[in-house]
C-alpha cells in the first residue's frame, strides 16, 4: 500500500474529502492534488533516506499520538496539525521554501487556489505521518533506529539498502519491506517526479 492509497482509505474513504472541506477545496481538486502530492512526499522521503537521513525520516513517524492526524481530518487541518506536517516537509525537502514551491507547482497543475494548497499540503503531510505511524508502531521504529545506531554507519547504510531495494538489511535481518512499500512513489506514477529534484534542497 502506497502513501496515496493509505490516504485514500483514511476515515473509511472520507478523509481526503473532509480535509478538502477544511480549506474550501472541491473534493475532485483535493483528489487530484493528493494524486500528485502524496507520491511526491513518498519519493522525497525515499531520496532523503538514501542521502543518509533515514534516522530523521523514522523519527518523524514516531509518536503514537500522531495517529489522530490520520483518523480525524480536523486535527490534520488544525494549526498544530499543519505545523507538524510543515516540519515533516521541511525535513524531507530541506526547507519550508521548497515545500511552498512544491505546493505552488501542484496548484498550477491542478488549477487550484495556491493559497488553499499552501495549507492543504502540510495538512496532507500530517495525515500521511499519522497513517504511516499507524502502519509502523513506535516499537518497530525504535528497533530500526537501535539497529542503525548500534551498527554505526554501515548499519545505517544497510537499513537504507533494505529500504530502497530489498526486504532485509545487511546488518541482521530487520524487515524493511513495509516501509519500502509505503514509500514507493514510482508505482503511483506521480506527475511531480520530473520537478521534485528541483524543489529538494541537498
Amino acid at each position: 500500500m502506497s502513501i496515496l492509497k493509505l490516504l485514500q482509505g483514511a476515515q473509511n474513504g472520507q478523509g481526503l474529502g473532509q480535509l478538502a472541506s477544511q480549506f474550501g477545496l472541491p473534493e475532485d481538486k483535493a483528489n487530484q492534488l493528493a494524486g500528485m502530492l502524496a507520491p511526491a512526499i513518498g519519493q522525497a522521503t525515499k531520496k532523503r533516506a538514501e542521502a543518509g537521513g533515514l534516522g530523521d525520516v523514522l523519527g518523524a513517524f514516531k509518536g503514537e499520538d500522531q495517529a489522530a492526524l490520520f483518523d480525524d481530518a480536523t486535527q490534520a487541518a488544525s494549526h498544530d496539525g499543519q505545523e507538524k506536517g510543515a516540519q515533516f516537509l521541511e525535513k524531507i525537502l530541506g526547507g519550508r521554501d521548497q515545500a511552498q514551491e512544491l505546493a505552488n507547482e501542484a496548484a498550477t497543475r491542478a488549477g487550484a487556489d495556491s493559497a488553499a494548497v499552501q495549507k492543504f499540503l502540510p495538512a496532507l503531510a500530517a495525515m500521511a505521518q499519522g497513517g504511516l505511524q499507524k502502519q509502523m508502531p513506535d516499537s518497530q521504529i525504535d528497533g530500526m533506529l537501535s539497529q542503525s545506531q548500534s551498527s554505526g554507519g554501515g548499519g545505517l547504510m544497510g537499513l537504507v539498502g533494505g529500504l530502497l531495494g530489498g526486504n532485509k538489511s545487511a546488518g541482521g535481518g530487520m524487515d524493511m519491506s513495509m516501509l519500502n512499500t509505503l514509500l514507493d512513489a514510482d508505482g503511483d506514477g506521480s506527475v511531480m517526479d520530473d520537478v521534485l529534484d528541483k524543489f529538494m534542497k541537498r
